[in-house]
């Protein structure tokens, strides 16, 4: 990896800035700078991110949080601009332009309406996991912490019962939510995955236990309370099996106190 030259960073991301404004010349640009920090003994013809379908430029940390840090103040000066740029730097279609579109729909305005329809394509579309994981936390960060009501609207949306494409996103998005310290509404919250847990296949598993944590390392009264009256429904039988399985993830108290109600079936 070739070592960073502060002085020539600060000035290729200055030239960056410059071009904020104009897409199609700002993704050139940024082109010919990553080219520039890739690691030569490391090229293959198409280098691809680990886990991922995407082109990557291997580009240092370092680097990318300079060209973010860069761009904040004039996202959130010019959201339009903003958006307008991401589009482009997602079409480029590789892992550093993709975490940089992911990173500016992060900073625009909770009201901007095409902000969550780029959400819901993009999250449908990409399969890098880093990528992914960005659009589902940084990216709604501002509808998470700024309007909590429409960002479980949104949850809603994606974990309706017969949008099953939805619900991984809709899960995982929660997260941030359910683990923020100042955040203790959490009825709405049970009111939202309470049908997912009821219904949800084998392949949401994973998900539904992260969320079930989750919710209990925030209120373990209220989330055993919750999950034993859905394992008290008969004709919750789906949602018993899933339970079982997931027992061995759970806390040792949440562990216990559901395996004597299943038991009791």
């Amino acid at each position: 990896m070739p070592a960073i030259n502060l002085a020539q960073l600060n000035t290729e991301v200055a030239r960056l800035a410059d071009l904020f404004d104009e897409p199609a010349a700002f993704v050139r640009s940024l082109r010919e700078m990553l080219e520039g920090y890739v690691n030569q003994t490391l090229r293959t013809r198409k280098a691809v991110a680990p886990g991922s379908t995407l082109s990557t430029y291997r580009t240092p940390p370092a680097v990318i949080r300079k060209i973010e840090s860069t761009l904040r103040p004039l996202a959130r000066k010019k959201p339009e601009a903003a958006l307008a740029l991401a589009d482009e730097l997602w079409d480029e279609n590789s892992l550093e332009t993709r975490l940089l579109a992911a990173y500016l729909l992060g900073l625009l305005p909770p009201d901007e309406a095409r902000l969550l329809a780029r959400l819901t394509v993009w999250t449908q579309k990409v399969r890098d996991p880093n990528v992914r994981g960005l659009l589902l936390t940084h990216s709604l960060a501002r509808l998470r912490e700024e309007t909590p009501k429409h960002f479980l609207a949104l949850i809603s949306e994606w974990l309706y019962p017969h949008r099953q494409q939805f619900w991984s996103n809709g899960l995982q998005a929660l997260l941030p939510l359910i683990n923020a310290a100042e955040f203790d509404n959490l009825p709405p919250v049970f009111d939202i995955v309470e049908p997912i847990i009821e219904a949800a296949p084998t392949m949401y598993q994973g998900d539904v236990g992260k969320v079930i944590n989750a919710l209990y390392a925030a209120s373990p009264t209220e989330t055993s309370f919750f999950l034993k009256q859905i394992i008290r429904k008969e004709e919750n039988t789906k949602a018993a099996t899933m339970l079982r399985r997931l027992l061995p993830e759970f806390p040792a108290e949440l562990r216990a106190a559901l395996g004597r109600e299943l038991k009791s079936r």
